[in-house]
């Protein structure tokens, strides 16, 4: 799937209808023609079928063919249960990957969050930077009969999926602008398009070390990209005064009567060839995170099959960032705040799968599931357009409460394309939009604070 990088398309109400309109009407019969979907005129179209399917999955990701027939009449097609099981093959699951590109194509994005609405310390934060633009994976298990489309990373056991679909997915949390590419499940994250893509100058770049790699670092420096990661545990730091040191030894020089809640500040030069510049920022930990540290490393090690080695036991007592960000741009206890906002794409992928079940299905036959993939991406694709008419303005937004609200007002949608025109469409996302301004706002939590809760309190502390 293509990275573009056009530049992007603020969305007003009106261009999300339009947007909608296109993509379930011409692009979508346009689409069915071009991979074969539908080769000769009858009642079943592109179109009906793929607002079928995702106006039915987005009210039910469960839904069986009888439902989704009903969801069929809504958009005004009558077709059987059993006539909509047999449209399940090679062909739709090529139509609807291809209506899911289009749809990711347009990149369409909402007005950046008012910094007036954020605490003062947030606004300052966010403001010193073009865009803060998250970066993650998830992947999809997919039945064996798909490996040849989409090979996971395998294994000599019947334990290991042969199958599997890798999303990668680019999200910037102050406009909402969403990037998504499917790739095999065996792709690493260096390996994808979407970790070399350029960003526009001033962008803060968040990453997991899946992506974490020192000359791409390096180019987005030279591209006046700021990024933020944690540190492998394996890399050579280098002091000022060329003293090179693995991460330990750093550490137990630099920190050695280091207590939980210390934090260190190091300019170094970062990784044995590269020598990156960059500032290396430092946090001892309570015990009890580390002890759920290690937790997750004896038991990612015991997955794997290997021992974890002394020094990564080690660093689980420690937080460790890099960043080529000036002082006056990031400080250490801003990076601590904005690691915390990284988790934000992990909610996305939360919210797609506990929520929108993109990664299950009722049925066993392989195209029929690779087709409710793609149809129910799509859906997502869409319910995030809504979001950003919606509910994008609200920094103390719950995307599970406005997911809720959409599902609840897919059958209106659906209802509306059958009338034919922006006007009906328009009027159902102007009806949704108002429910969504009510009861979807996060609820302050004592234990485990939102993120933005996090934000918040941290302007206490500046």
């Amino acid at each position: 799937m293509p990275i573009i990088t056009e530049p992007h398309v603020y969305a007003p109400l009106s261009e999300v209808c339009d947007a909608m309109q296109t993509l379930l009407t011409t692009s979508a019969d346009a689409l069915a023609q071009s991979t074969g979907f539908i080769q000769r005129q009858r009642k079943l179209t592109g179109s009906s079928f793929a607002q079928m399917l995702t106006f039915g999955w987005l009210d039910n990701p469960e839904a069986s063919y009888e439902q989704l027939v009903q969801m069929g009449a809504a958009v005004g097609v009558e077709l059987s249960a059993q006539a909509l099981e047999q449209r399940f093959t090679p062909k739709s699951a090529e139509f609807l990957k291809a209506l899911l590109e289009e749809s990711v194509g347009l990149m369409l994005q909402a007005e950046p969050v008012s910094l007036e609405l954020l605490s003062r310390f947030a606004g300052e934060l966010l403001s010193r930077f073009a865009g803060v633009y998250l970066l993650d994976s998830s992947v999809i298990t997919l039945p064996a009969e798909l490996a040849s489309l989409w090979p996971a990373c395998g294994g000599s056991t019947d334990k290991h999926p042969k199958a599997a679909l890798k999303l990668q997915v680019g999200y910037d949390i102050q406009n909402g602008m969403l990037q998504l590419s499917l790739e095999s499940g065996r792709t690493q994250d260096k390996a994808s398009p979407m970790h070399t893509q350029t960003l526009p100058k001033g962008t803060l770049r968040l990453a997991d070390l899946g992506y974490f790699s020192l000359p791409q670092m390096g180019q987005m420096t030279q591209d006046d990209v700021f990024w933020l990661s944690r540190v492998q545990s394996g890399c050579v730091v280098y002091t000022q005064e060329g003293e090179r040191y693995d991460l330990m030894s750093f550490l137990r020089a630099h920190a050695p009567n280091a207590h939980p809640g210390d934090t260190l500040e190091v300019p170094i030069f970062l990784g044995a060839e590269a020598k990156l510049p960059c500032r290396l920022m430092i946090q001892r930990v309570p015990k009890e995170v580390e002890q759920v540290r290690r937790r997750r490393v004896k038991d990612y090690a015991r997955k794997k099959g290997v021992t974890p080695t002394k020094q990564t036991k080690f660093l689980t007592g420690w937080t460790l960032l890099v960043t080529n960000a000036p002082p006056e741009k990031l400080t250490l206890e801003d990076a601590l705040v904005l690691l915390r906002v990284r988790w934000q794409i992990e909610l996305l992928f939360k919210l797609w799968k506990q929520h929108g079940r993109i990664d299950e299905w009722r049925s066993q036959k392989p195209w029929r599931i690779l087709t409710e993939v793609y149809a129910k991406l799509v859906a997502m694709v869409l319910q995030h357009w809504i979001f950003l008419v919606g509910v994008w303005h609200y920094p103390d937004r719950s995307l599970v409460k406005a997911s809720l609200v959409v599902r609840q007002h897919a059958t209106s949608l659906a209802c509306a394309f059958a009338e034919h025109g922006t006007q009906a469409l328009q009027k159902a996302v102007r009806i949704l939009r108002r429910c969504l301004s009510v009861g979807t706002r996060l609820n302050k939590r004592k234990k485990k604070p939102s993120t933005y809760q996090t934000i918040i309190m941290a302007e206490g502390e500046h």
